[in-house]
């Protein structure tokens, strides 16, 4: 059996610098056969670091039984409880021998391989405790991504969430939501908002430009690898998202884009933002998913209304109807008075406004 061993060091917050004592070390036996290297990726990965970047290429995102683990025993024993027989904490047999099952992809011996390779192309690396990782996504729990992959200006990540404004909306945009996602990116901008977004055709696109054309800040938060802009079509754009500003995910170089990761991303668009806003969309699309995730994070929440009469405006007028969002027609419905966004809080928090709101002295309701 062929073992390999990798010590991989990194500045956190910043691209791979040369690894620091940087060991390859192979053992070839006749009486021993090639097989894959599953037994060695806690010896690949020792340290925390190494360890996070090594899950994020084998395990899919917003698995909340990783999350949890992480969070009690950290991701160097993670990598050892996946390597084991015996038990795994808080999981019976079965759950355990299931959850251990996503070890053993095919390709997870060239975890590795990628790691080097990321390195080679300067892509950054973020990890909870970095001084540039963004807390808000604390607020996730278990389901906060194991890593973040990062093309750009990671710095932007430190910023107070009050700064962080998420525009999504439908692929298939009519003109209409177009003016409006760019109209609000660019007010947003000027009043030194970070414009977050998808970096998808649409309402996305338009928010992207619009926030650069007005020389402010715009992050793309991908649900595949910083290393392969998608859409194509949106390629330019999104490399220069990269030079101007930030793309981040939370899957490794090379990863495809899958239903699952869309899906995934979700949960990252609501989270990083003090307030989400939606200006087109249908009943079922991912640009909801962003919202719902948002409301009950306790983030705002802003729809924009169109014609009655567009399949565009059925997810913005659900969500008014649902009481989930308030109405957005400019920028200046998400900034209160003195220029910051519209309160945000816990769900705890949120429910501790409603209860005051409902006091019979209160004459005021509370504000998402």
């Amino acid at each position: 059996m062929r073992r390999t061993c990798l010590n991989l060091h990194c500045t956190p917050g910043s691209a791979f610098t040369e690894p620091s004592g940087f060991r390859v070390a192979a053992r070839t036996s006749l009486y021993e056969r090639e097989e894959p290297t599953m037994a060695n990726l806690s010896q690949v990965a020792q340290d925390e670091r190494t360890a996070r970047m090594a899950l994020s290429m084998i395990v899919e995102p917003d698995d909340a039984v990783t999350g949890r683990l992480l969070g009690e025993v950290g991701a160097v024993e993670v990598l050892r409880l996946a390597e084991r027989d015996d038990g795994v904490p808080g999981l019976g047999t079965v759950d355990a021998r299931v959850w251990r099952a996503q070890f053993e992809r095919p390709d997870a011996q060239t975890h590795s391989q990628r790691i080097v390779e990321a390195q080679r192309m300067g892509i950054g690396v973020l990890i909870p405790g970095d001084q540039d990782w963004p807390s808000a996504l604390d607020d996730l729990g278990d389901r906060r991504p194991y890593v973040l992959w990062t093309r750009g200006a990671s710095s932007f990540l430190a910023r107070p969430l009050r700064e962080f404004v998420t525009i999504t909306g439908a692929r298939a945009a009519t003109s209409y939501g177009e003016h409006v996602a760019g109209e609000l990116a660019s007010d947003l901008a000027n009043a030194e908002r970070i414009v977050v977004s998808g970096g998808a055709y649409g309402i996305e696109g338009a928010a992207h430009r619009a926030a650069l054309a007005s020389g402010g800040d715009t992050i793309a938060v991908m649900a595949n690898g910083v290393d392969r802009p998608y859409p194509m079509g949106h390629r330019e754009l999104l490399e220069r998202v990269a030079d101007l500003g930030l793309m981040v995910s939370e899957v490794p170089p090379g990863a495809v884009p899958t239903r699952h990761r869309f899906l995934a991303r979700a949960r990252l668009m609501a989270a990083l933002s003090a307030a989400t806003v939606v200006v087109e969309a249908g009943v079922r699309s991912g640009s909801m998913a962003v919202a719902r995730r948002a409301h009950e994070l306790g983030r705002a929440v802003g729809a924009v209304p169109g014609p009655v009469t567009s399949a565009t405006s059925v997810g913005p007028h659900r969500l008014l109807a649902e009481g989930h969002a308030r109405v957005v027609a400019r920028a200046s419905d998400l900034l209160d008075p003195d220029g910051r966004n519209l309160r945000h809080g816990t769900r705890e928090s949120l429910k501790r406004d409603v209860v005051e709101s409902r006091k019979p002295e209160s004459t005021t309701s509370p504000q998402l």
